[in-house]
């Protein structure tokens, strides 16, 4: 037998199940229609319970992803990193030359630009260049947590999606084992489980991961706009000490 002959023997076989397969994905949109129509109609239970086991992961996971979001837009917030008020009176407190009033309002109100401060505040008494380097050490270190914290987001959006693909092949395969088993001779109705399946899934991974990277980048630009704003306060209330020097 010949690489052509096989060929065509391979195409010949597969034509009956891909046709199979695209029959399916039609009547299930012809019944998806008429039960709009009927009285009779899935609920979001029968949904999710169609969707398999990876579509109540994704489910969860966007649980998750919720949580993350909320926590983040409440903790990452301009007046929790660097409240007003609280600048306002260590910025009093330099000018009267009260540095270790300053410092231990620091250590009691732990937040970023509190650490940052804390970091320079601890090096007074030095050569400037070394107060310079401490804070942009700890500026550093905290912008890092800062960023891991959301990076949670991340990789939440990066996952929802694969998790659907997966979910998707999951159920592509469930149908055309169940073509494999009948011999060729499924029904629509047969492959319908499983092309729910892949359908489902995908759209739970892409509805979770257009949201969650929309609310990632939107977090990330504030916080990188926050630390930008809360250097430039630091570096002109350590600015004195640099004209000391």
């Amino acid at each position: 037998m010949n690489l052509k002959t096989l060929q065509g023997k391979l195409l010949t076989s597969a034509v009956p199940a891909i046709t199979c397969v695209m029959t399916a994905g039609v009547v299930l949109a012809q019944e998806g229609g008429e039960a709009a129509d009927g009285p009779k109609s899935e609920t979001i239970a029968d949904v999710i319970a169609a969707s398999g086991t990876i579509g109540i992961l994704i489910i969860v996971l966007s649980v998750v992803a919720l949580a993350i979001i909320i926590e983040n837009f409440v903790s990452l917030k301009r007046d929790k990193l660097a409240p007003p008020e609280l600048i306002d009176e260590i910025q009093a407190l330099f000018e009267e030359g009260q540095y270790q009033e300053a410092m231990e309002l620091c250590e009691n109100e732990p937040n970023y630009f509190t650490r940052v401060c804390g970091a320079g505040i601890a090096k007074i008494g030095l050569p400037f260049d070394t107060i310079e380097k401490a804070l942009e050490e700890m500026g550093d270190e905290e912008s890092i947590k800062l960023h891991q914290k959301i990076g949670w987001l991340s990789l939440i959006a990066n996952i929802a999606p694969m998790m659907g693909l997966l979910g998707t092949v999951s159920g592509m395969v469930e149908s055309f084992n169940k073509i494999a088993s009948s011999g060729g001779q499924a029904s629509p109705a047969d492959l319908a489980g499983g092309i729910s399946k892949a359908l489902l899934t995908t759209m739970f991974g892409l509805i979770v991961a257009i949201p969650v990277t929309a609310a990632f980048a939107f977090i990330r630009n504030r916080m990188v706009k926050t630390v930008i704003e809360v250097g430039a306060i630091l570096e002109d209330l350590f600015e004195r000490f640099r004209e000391e020097g």
